[in-house]
């Protein structure tokens, strides 16, 4: 069956989520394009550093810890951590005010040397994504995916999310919906199910006028079992 218009989804999460007025108050806004230009660089670093760790890691302790990141990795300082050899990488990899993940903590260095290139491209790492078009928001997944390190999957789009960026999530029921609305079939990381997907939520911000992120929580309200 096809995708159903805004307005139905709409109204379905309401009366889950106890009226209009309920609905809107769980709604997170993203920053205007203007707010996300403005981000340092070291802030984007840091975000990027907070979710590849969260990955498969229990959420609480990474939280717990994040103090001592921001000691471990100079504040995310982007040329600071760019001048650090493998050696300091690996000391800090052993670090027990951090969790000890070798492979992680190299991402650091990588993601800052992706933030560092694209800063010099556009001025600053937020002005280009405060630049990024709607309707290839998975065209910049796509990019910190190829540029990065340990980026793909949901990794980029939470941290992308978590500073304020506008994008859609693929969470389990609204890739539950997608698919049970054959938005999307196959492999959620291919070409094909990327722009579909992409071009579905372009669809509806153009029906509706809100933002993709409010629209994917909207999405993920009104279906599954998120029924409180």
């Amino acid at each position: 069956m096809a995708a159903e218009s805004f307005d139905t989804i709409y109204r379905r999460a309401c009366e889950r989520k106890g009226g209009e007025a309920g609905l809107k108050a769980l709604l997170r806004q993203p920053l205007p394009p203007s707010q996300v230009a403005n981000i340092p660089d070291d802030r984007f670093l840091a975000a990027m550093t907070r979710q590849v760790f969260k990955s498969g890691f229990v959420w609480r302790v990474i939280e717990q810890k994040w103090p001592a990141f921001e000691e471990v990795f100079f504040g995310f300082d982007i040329e600071k951590i760019l001048l650090m050899p493998d050696e300091m990488l690996e000391r800090k990899a052993s670090d027990e005010r951090i969790v000890r993940n070798y492979k992680k903590v190299m991402t650091v260095r990588d993601n800052a040397m992706m933030v560092a290139d694209i800063s010099r491209e556009y001025g600053g790492f937020g002005k280009y994504l405060a630049q990024i078009d709607k309707a290839d928001i998975t065209g910049l997944w796509q990019t910190l995916k190829k540029r990065g390190a340990r980026l793909g999957g949901n990794t980029g789009p939470y941290m992308l999310r978590a500073m304020g960026v506008d994008t859609f999530i693929m969470s389990q029921d609204n890739e539950d919906y997608l698919r049970k609305h054959e938005v999307i079939d196959g492999t959620l990381q291919s070409q094909k199910s990327l722009r579909a997907m992409n071009a579905q939520f372009f669809q509806w911000h153009e029906q509706s006028g809100l933002s993709l992120s409010e629209l994917s929580q909207i999405l993920s309200y009104s279906w599954g079992s998120n029924n409180r």
